[in-house]
């Protein structure tokens, strides 16, 4: 057995412990904490089959915006995760379906290597030599010619869905005082002063 193949298995059994750790994990702060180490091993997954620019970008993206995110919402937030949890058997049979939708790609991507070896090297764009060109310049260069609409694409799809976020979250309480811009400028001296006359001795 190799040196790679060593570092596979360790990087492989780490990342599906921890992602076992993620749901089962009562305090979810711990269970953010095992999100962010699963990252850390798929990315080292990534570094064994060359693809590094999806591990910086699974390091930079999701352990250094999305995790962290979820880290202080959840820190942030008084969540009752007891009340969450109540209802979360109403949830297991949509649960199961997707898990089964999940299990038969799984079996058919598996299956399909297995039966069909030369279908990989079928494909319209094999992977470059690393010593000729590297991959994150061979992703670009996918990216920006052959892709580039679907890639303007996905940013539209990602730009409303910030938006939509933000307008659903985005809520005017009644009871918080604000400044109001044209009501101070309009003040005039008869509704910006009060004129109180105290009695002597009385104070106000």
């Amino acid at each position: 057995m190799g040196l790679q193949a060593i570092f596979f298995y360790i990087f492989a059994f780490i990342a599906v412990a921890s992602a076992f750790m993620v749901i089962s994990a009562k305090n979810p702060v711990h269970s953010v904490l095992f999100l962010i180490l699963t990252f850390f091993n798929s990315a080292g997954l990534f570094l064994l089959t060359g693809a590094e620019f999806l591990a910086m970008i699974l390091l930079v993206v999701y352990i250094g915006a999305v995790a962290v995110l979820f880290l202080f919402v959840v820190m942030m937030l008084d969540i009752d995760f007891a009340e969450l949890r109540s209802g979360i058997l109403q949830y297991a049979p949509i649960g199961i379906v997707i898990g089964l939708i999940l299990a038969a790609e799984l079996i058919v991507v598996i299956g399909g290597s297995v039966l069909a070896p030369e279908a990989a090297k079928s494909i319209t764009m094999p992977i470059p030599n690393p010593a000729v060109r590297t991959n994150t310049a061979a992703l670009g260069d996918v990216l920006y010619t052959n892709y580039v609409y679907f890639f303007q694409l996905a940013g539209m799809v990602l730009l409303v869905a910030m938006i939509g976020a933000i307008v659903l979250t985005l809520r005017h309480r009644t009871n918080v005082k604000r400044q109001d811009i044209s009501r101070q400028v309009a003040r005039t001296p008869e509704t910006a002063v009060e004129v109180v006359k105290v009695k002597s001795g009385q104070g106000l």
